[in-house]
């Protein structure tokens, strides 16, 4: 059985160098993860690349014989991996062992792709993959390969500097969950770059009664039903949850990934080692 881990979220919430400080984090621990790159736009790497998707397709080149932008590139690009699920990517995945540890890097999402919503004029743009099946598609190959898959869902922590931008990111999350039915762990990411963390801190215990009075006071009265409603799903279902990421502190490297593993059963199938022993003598 073979594990991995889907790195998703907004563009500049982290993914590259998450990816890269887990890497120099096993690397520490003598453990082994291969990390891959999904990103057919991406340029340059703090992390060796396992698999590479632009080996396949590249943005560039389908801008550059297409004709097409880079919004319209990119879903060209995804939707061709899609179609090679079958071939490029199960010949990829023939060179790792039943037990190899995979760490996905994904796009971050293009605003015109993306359905966005607003609280009071502030814009939460839902990731590319909620929305088309190219992910989950994806997702389930992974499955048919044997793999356990858990989704990393990236979120940047100076994002919530409001209670209206925290129930966005909780919606983000909460459509990624549910249109990829994985197990999911939210990090909030760059908590070194938070000057204020007294602020962050209220939103990863966050109280109902007290979100639902600031959401009501940024919000006009029409929108109250709504305000309550949002609430008690982020209450009643603690479905949506965020973990704190210091990339400065190899304890939060080591919490995050542990909090993954526990998902994805890494390690729970390992044979026990029993060293042999002579008695002592009486």
């Amino acid at each position: 059985m073979g594990y991995a881990q889907l790195v998703i979220g907004p563009a500049g919430s982290g993914k590259s160098t998450y990816c890269s400080s887990l890497f120099q984090h096993c690397e520490t621990m003598r453990r082994t993860i291969h990390i891959v790159n999904l990103d057919p736009a991406a340029e340059n790497f703090d992390y060796p690349v396992a698999m590479d998707i632009r080996e396949l397709i590249s943005l560039d080149d389908v801008m550059e014989e297409l004709g097409l932008g880079p919004n319209g590139g990119l879903m060209y690009c995804m939707e061709h991996l899609e179609e090679n699920l079958d071939d490029w990517l199960t010949e990829e995945l023939d060179n790792y062992l039943d037990d190899d540890y995979l760490v996905f890097d994904c796009p971050g999402i293009l605003p015109q792709l993306c359905y966005s919503f607003s609280l009071k004029g502030n814009y939460c743009q839902i990731e590319l993959f909620s929305h088309v099946p190219v992910l989950k598609n994806f997702v389930e190959h992974l499955k048919r390969k044997n793999f356990n898959v858990c989704v990393v869902y990236l979120l940047d922590s100076q994002f919530l500097t409001d209670v209206t931008k925290f129930i966005s990111g909780c919606m983000a999350s909460l459509s990624a969950m549910v249109q990829l039915e994985l197990p999911h762990v939210n990090i909030l990411s760059k908590m070194d770059l938070v000057t204020n963390k007294r602020e962050i801190e209220d939103y990863l215990n966050p109280e109902p009664r007290v979100l639902l009075s600031e959401l009501n006071k940024r919000m006009a009265p029409q929108f109250g039903k709504l305000n309550k409603a949002l609430i008690e799903l982020v209450d009643q279902y603690s479905m949506v949850s965020f973990v704190p990421l210091d990339l400065r502190k190899e304890s939060s490297i080591r919490y995050v990934l542990s909090q993954i593993d526990n998902c994805i059963q890494y390690g729970e199938d390992a044979d026990v080692k029993v060293k042999d022993f002579d008695p002592e003598d009486d």
